[in-house]
């Protein structure tokens, strides 16, 4: 190398310097944690970059950098954030008065990561999970919790905030309010019915405090999310259920179960209460009739005729 590349290399590596020292006394505003994380984006981004000045990088490079850390194993969600850090870099770089002639961030994404699919429980699984016996009044709840969960792929903040009035147990039906404050109307299996009939006997017993909500807690107020989570992995132990059982996996068991029986896509999007088909194609409505037909035929604990 020419000393006078050499000259130019070492007053661009000096103007990279004072660049990353400004930038770190203008992070001392924000949050302790997001400044630690954009320091460490920004150290992560130097040592990909090695001799080269942050200012001197192109797109080519930041997407080059991309795919090393992918390659690592750095998730999609993980890369967005790093990319989110050096964004964040170069908009403060492009505002100052400095060689940087673009910003290499601009226009890119970081890869994503494939969608996994939440842990389903097999169909032997569920029924043993919501087949619990006894009339302890907490019992007798948490039996109507988990087979209504199980029976209608209800999400664990709706099983939550479920009001007595929800349930028809007349036609076999519970109003939902969803996602976006929206309303879906879900059938309900006969083994579900039957235990909230049970639980809504025993819930009088209890000392009521929330009038308008099903579930309660032993206090008498609506059951919280936390509080249902907890039952549930600790009658998964009880059940002999050999891993960790969180509410979703009730939902996803819905799902999955209806899909395999059914084949019926748009149907078990409708009941699940998504508004895309990347959840379950493209939103349709369907006749509710049509629905608890599906239902019906498909699911493990509909309501078949003897």
């Amino acid at each position: 190398m020419s000393a006078a590349r050499s000259a130019v290399g070492r007053t661009a590596a000096r103007a990279d310097d004072a660049l990353l020292r400004a930038y770190g006394e203008h992070l001392v505003t924000r949050p302790q944690r997001t400044r630690e994380a954009y320091l460490r984006d920004l150290e992560l981004l130097k040592s990909l970059a090695g001799d080269v000045p942050l200012t001197k990088l192109e797109p080519a490079s930041i997407r080059r950098f991309l795919a090393t850390l992918h390659a690592r194993g750095l998730s999609g969600r993980s890369l967005s954030r790093v990319l989110s850090g050096w964004r964040a870099f170069y908009r403060y770089a492009s505002g100052r008065d400095s060689a940087l002639a673009e910003d290499p961030c601009a226009g890119l994404k970081a890869p994503r990561s494939a969608r996994k699919l939440p842990d389903a429980l097999s169909p032997d699984e569920a029924v043993r999970l919501v087949t619990i016996e006894g009339n302890d009044p907490l019992a007798v709840r948490d039996r109507a919790l988990f087979e209504l969960a199980y029976s209608s792929g209800l999400r664990l903040s709706e099983l939550a905030g479920l009001d007595v009035a929800a349930i028809d147990t007349a036609s076999g039906e519970v109003r939902v309010l969803g996602k976006g404050a929206k309303e879906r109307i879900v059938p309900v299996g006969k083994p579900a019915l039957e235990a909230i009939r049970t639980w809504l006997a025993t819930r009088a017993s209890f000392s009521v405090r929330e009038t308008q909500a099903l579930f309660l807690s032993r206090s008498g107020r609506r059951i919280t999310t936390r509080a249902i989570e907890r039952s549930l992995a600790a009658w998964a132990i009880k059940q002999g259920i050999a891993r960790h059982v969180h509410p979703h996996m009730l939902r996803h068991s819905f799902a999955s179960h209806l899909l395999q029986s059914s084949g019926d896509l748009r149907a078990v999007q409708e009941m699940l209460g998504h508004a895309s088909i990347a959840s379950t194609q493209v939103y349709t409505h369907l006749d509710f009739q049509t629905l608890a037909k599906v239902y019906d035929q498909a699911h493990p604990r509909a309501r078949k005729k003897s």
